[in-house]
């Protein structure tokens, strides 16, 4: 029981700081968003490093990183989560608050679909109508704002292949996202150290406040990950899978309450469309495919 209930605090806390995202990247907003996830990797990177100096790990880890399947699938999964940290960052400094937190509901019921093409996985008749439903709710809002919502489903979409191929090549979570960053530090670096040799980079002229801010993308990387990885062994995938809509219910409310972001008429059809589908989908013995985290 106890460990159960550290387990819930865990995840609680992992979601909770995710959903508080967008507060701490507004703070750079004056950073470009390359920039801004460019310093994410590299502080991300070295973070690894000394933990798995400190809990002397090294060897566990270049056992995993000369499993060339691994090297593969990472290789595209670090493709996948970048775009997604770029994408994020960039929705919200432009005042996307609410469509990156429609991303993350949608999320989800991309996965079912991905277990349906990729695992063969059969549906109950209510999840397909859930899905219908999202689907749905997508095309009124595209048809009644005559766009797509891209930012929305381009989360949605590189963080649903992210989970598929972590799935597809399973290792510890601070091994993957160290192999992860590994393979994105060269461009990461490179592109860094272009910007401040060409005087476009931020960090040259910005005050010592964005220079720790920056330098803190990397603990507020990896302090949920390490509170997620408590929790996916300490409780159940269902309750990790409950949990997990707290942190687009956070973005959703600071995107609308504290930014001040539109929630017009035909987002209002369209959220709900989400949410009626999500709701749907937790209808008793549904079953989960794989855990994601919001990285």
């Amino acid at each position: 029981m106890a460990l159960m209930n550290s387990g819930i605090i865990a995840a609680t806390l992992a979601y909770l700081l995710w959903g508080l995202f967008p507060l701490y990247f507004r703070l750079l907003q004056s950073v470009p968003a390359l920039e801004l996830v460019a310093h994410r990797i590299l502080w991300s990177f070295l973070l690894l490093i000394l933990v798995l100096t400190i809990k002397r790990q090294w060897k566990s880890f270049w056992d995993v990183f000369h499993q060339k399947r691994i090297i593969f699938f990472h290789l595209a999964s670090s493709i996948t989560i970048a775009s997604n940290w770029l994408i994020y960052v960039w929705a919200i400094n432009t005042n996307r608050v609410i469509e990156s937190s429609m991303g993350y509901f949608l999320n989800p019921l991309l996965t079912i679909v991905l277990g349906v093409i990729i695992f063969k996985e059969r549906l109950r008749t209510i999840q397909w109508i859930s899905v219908g439903l999202a689907a749905v709710g997508i095309s009124i809002l595209s048809c009644l704002h005559g766009t797509i919502p891209w930012v929305a489903l381009s989360l949605a979409l590189s963080f649903g292949l992210y989970g598929l191929l972590k799935k597809l090549a399973p290792v510890q979570t601070t091994f993957g996202l160290l192999l992860e960053t590994s393979l994105l530090i060269l461009p990461a670096s490179g592109y860094l150290i272009y910007g401040v040799h060409s005087d476009q980079s931020t960090w040259i002229l910005a005050p010592a406040r964005t220079h720790f801010l920056l330098i803190g993308t990397g603990l507020v990387t990896i302090i949920p990950l390490f509170l997620f990885a408590v929790a996916a062994v300490r409780i159940p995938l269902s309750q990790l899978g409950f949990l997990q809509y707290l942190t687009p219910t956070m973005q959703f409310l600071l995107g609308y309450f504290l930014y001040h972001e539109s929630f017009n008429t035909a987002r209002q059809i369209s959220f709900t469309c989400i949410w009626i589908a999500l709701a749907l989908n937790w209808i008793p013995h549904k079953k989960h495919n794989y855990a994601q985290t919001i990285e």
